[in-house]
C-alpha cells in the first residue's frame, strides 16, 4: 500500500540543513514509517547555492522567501535549520499556517521567545519537535532506560562538559555566514546556548528538572570585526562558561564548556553517580557506556565498557549485525523517525515545551553569571 507523504519545506542548506536531509532520506530505509517523507522544497536565500543544494538532496522546488514556503499547501512541516534569530517567527507562521514545526536548538535565543513558540504551536494544535538529537545516540538511551529502571539507585552526581577550540584565534570575525554564532543579536548566547543546552537537555532528560544554578561566564575576545559591517564591535557572546545545579531529586550537578580548550573539536562526556552504580559516555566513542555496578562481586568489580550494537540495544535491532557501529548522523536519523512514528501516536520529544524547560535553565545560568547569585531555573 501506498504511504502517505509527509511533505517537508526546509529552512536553511548548511550544516543543519544538511543533517536533517540525510535523516528524512534514510529514515524509511531502516525504520516501518506511517508516512513517506518528502524533500518538497528547501529554502535559503541565494537561489544558485539552494539549487545545487536541492539537486544534491532531491529536493522537488526551491524558494528564496521563507514566507513564501510557509504560504505554500503542498507543504506539511517546516524544519528550521536557519540562525537562532529566525526561529521565532518562522515557528509562529508555520503553526499559524497549520504547519508542522521541527526546529534545530536552541529553540528560542531567551526563554521568553521560547514561550511564544509554545503558546503558537499548542494553540495551533500542529506536531512539533526540537533537534536535540544526542538523546537518540543509542548508548545514551541506554543510559535513561537503566536509570529509569533503578540500576543506579538514587542519583547524587551529574556532570557533563562540552570542548571546543575552534575560537580561540583574535582574527576570527563574528557574524555572517558561519560566523553568526558569535554575534549575539543571531545566536543570542555563546557556549551556553550552542553547547551547554546540547548538556542541559540530555541531563533533565536523564536526572529530571534544574531546580537552581550559580554561574560564571568569559568572553576572552572583548573585541571583533563584524564580518558583514567591517566594523570592529564588542563582542556578547560568553566564550566560556561554567555552573553548578540543584536537580529536583536533589543531586547535584557541575556543567562546563568553552571554545578555548585547544585540542578538543567536540569533546562532551557526562557522568552520573548513583548509590549502586555510575555510567559515563563520551560522544568521541559514542557506541560505548561506560558503566559501574557496586553490586558486582568485590573480587571482579570494576568498570564495564559496553560495546552498544546488539539487537537488544535502543534502536540497534534497526541497523547491523551486532559489533558493527553506527554514528553521529544516525541519531538525526532516529529523530526523524521517531518524529513520523508519533504523529499517529504518542508524540515524540522533546517538543517545544521540552525545549522551553532547557531555555529557562540557560537564562538562569545567564543571570547568574551577572548577578554572582544563586538563580531559580524553572
Amino acid at each position: 500500500m501506498t504511504k502517505p507523504k509527509l511533505r517537508i519545506g526546509m529552512v536553511g542548506y548548511g550544516f543543519m540543513g544538511r543533517t536533517h536531509s540525510n535523516a528524512f532520506l534514510t529514515a524509511p530505509r531502516f525504520f516501518d514509517l506511517p508516512r513517506q517523507p518528502e524533500l518538497t522544497a528547501i529554502c535559503a536565500r541565494d537561489r544558485d547555492r539552494a539549487e545545487a543544494f536541492a539537486q544534491n538532496w532531491g529536493y522537488g522546488s526551491v524558494e528564496t522567501d521563507w514566507k513564501d514556503l510557509v504560504a505554500r499547501d503542498d507543504i506539511d512541516l517546516i524544519d528550521i535549520a536557519a540562525p537562532n534569530n529566525m526561529h521565532m517567527e518562522i515557528a509562529i507562521a508555520a503553526a499559524e499556517a497549520g504547519k508542522m514545526v521541527m526546529c534545530e536548538k536552541p529553540l528560542g535565543r531567551t526563554a521568553a521567545e521560547s514561550q511564544k513558540m509554545v503558546d503558537a504551536v499548542e494553540k495551533a494544535g500542529v506536531a512539533n519537535m526540537v533537534w536535540y538529537n544526542y538523546r537518540r545516540i543509542p548508548a545514551v538511551t541506554l543510559a535513561k532506560q537503566m536509570i529509569d529502571n533503578g540500576d543506579l539507585g538514587r542519583i547524587f552526581h551529574y556532570r557533563a562538559k562540552f570542548l571546543q577550540d575552534w575560537t580561540i584565534s583574535e582574527d576570527l570575525p563574528q557574524g555572517g555566514e558561519g560566523l553568526w554564532r558569535l554575534d549575539k543579536s543571531v545566536a543570542g548566547s555563546g557556549v551556553t546556548g550552542d553547547l551547554l543546552a546540547h548538556c542541559i537537555d540530555t541531563a533533565m532528560w536523564l536526572n529530571g528538572g534544574i531546580d537552581s544554578v550559580t554561574a560564571m561566564t568569559e568572553t576572552f575576545v572583548k573585541e571583533r570585526e563584524h564580518a558583514l559591517t567591517g566594523k570592529v564591535e564588542p563582542v556578547g557572546i560568553d566564550d566560556a562558561c561554567a555552573f553548578m545545579g540543584r536537580f529536583a531529586n536533589g543531586s547535584l550537578a557541575t556543567f562546563e564548556s568553552t571554545r578555548y580548550a585547544r585540542g578538543h573539536k567536540a569533546l562532551y562526556t557526562l557522568e552520573i553517580n548513583g548509590e549502586h552504580g555510575s555510567l559515563f559516555w563520551d560522544l568521541h566513542d559514542l557506541h560505548r557506556l561506560e558503566y559501574f555496578d557496586h553490586r558486582d562481586d568485590g573480587r571482579t568489580r570494576g568498570w564495564r565498557s559496553v560495546h552498544v550494537t546488539d539487537g537488544d540495544h535502543p534502536y540497534m535491532d534497526k541497523w547491523w549485525v551486532p559489533g558493527l557501529s553506527i554514528g553521529y548522523d544516525e541519531s538525526f536519523t532516529h529523530q526523524a523517525a521517531d518524529f513520523i512514528m508519533g504523529l499517529d501516536g504518542m508524540p515524540a520529544a522533546p517538543t517545544f515545551a521540552d525545549a522551553l524547560k532547557t531555555d529557562r535553565v540557560t537564562d538562569a545560568v545567564l543571570r547568574s553569571a551577572d548577578s554572582g547569585r544563586w538563580e531559580a531555573a524553572s
